[in-house]
């Protein structure tokens, strides 16, 4: 059965959709030996497809694994500063992962790894309105007037934010520990949100995706998810 391009090379586990597209344009994608155009289809149980000189290999077992990051590692395969990423805490798992979103290099917590295209593309789609629970340390003490704001939604330079939930709010040391649900994809956005409302944030770790909770792992460790797990991931 033929497939888009972009599709194909996402079910590979290479890269996201969008990416493959540009990896289309830039003409780094040929379909039996000929350049590919953006739009193109292919059977890759009949065809071959090459990426970057080197051809697909669709395998039907994947790999789905639920990560507790820790602070000072970037989601991406590498960085030009020489920083830690997060695929040097997997590099014992035999396939090529990347992430279902993103957490921020001094954001910590729970980050789904996965070679699933598919999925992984589906979960991050805005449409699905995934819910993420976020553990936040705030400086200052957050008044109930901004925690409002917060569940009504906040201006941005980028629009204002659906409703966030707001749970298990307490004051200690200084300091507003709350936890904020939300199911937006921004750039910073809690980190911004509090900003906003003058409370700069000292710790932000992400506890809760969906139904999946981080548990007990600890900073750097993984754990493979579930067949069950898997299952309610892709009725989403």
């Amino acid at each position: 059965m033929k497939e888009r391009l972009q599709k194909i090379i996402a079910s590979a586990g290479l890269t996201s959709r969008r990416e493959a597209e540009k990896w289309i344009v830039a003409g780094e994608v040929s379909v039996d030996g000929v350049v590919a155009s953006l739009g193109d289809k292919a059977d890759p149980t009949r065809q071959v497809v090459t990426v970057r000189g080197k051809p697909i290999k669709i395998s039907s077992k994947h790999h789905y694994l639920l990560l507790n990051k820790p602070a000072g590692y970037l989601c991406t395969c590498s960085d030009p500063e020489m920083r830690s990423v997060i695929y040097q805490l997997v590099k014992d798992v035999p396939a090529r992962l990347f992430s279902i979103g993103r957490l921020d290099l001094n954001t910590e917590g729970l980050i789904l790894l996965t070679d699933d295209g598919n999925l992984g593309n589906q979960l991050a789609h805005p449409r699905f309105k995934i819910e993420k629970t976020y553990l936040v340390r705030a400086r200052g003490k957050v008044s109930r007037e901004s925690l409002e704001k917060m569940r009504a939604g906040i201006s941005l330079e980028d629009g204002i934010t659906a409703p966030a939930k707001i749970d298990n709010v307490r004051f200690s040391a200084g300091h507003t520990w709350l936890e904020i649900t939300i199911h937006e994809g921004r750039n910073r956005q809690v980190r911004r949100m509090l900003e906003a409302l003058g409370h700069s944030v000292s710790r932000l770790k992400r506890i809760r995706f969906a139904f999946l909770e981080i548990g007990d792992l600890k900073p750097g460790q993984y754990r493979f998810l579930t067949k069950e797990e898997i299952s309610r991931l892709k009725k989403f």
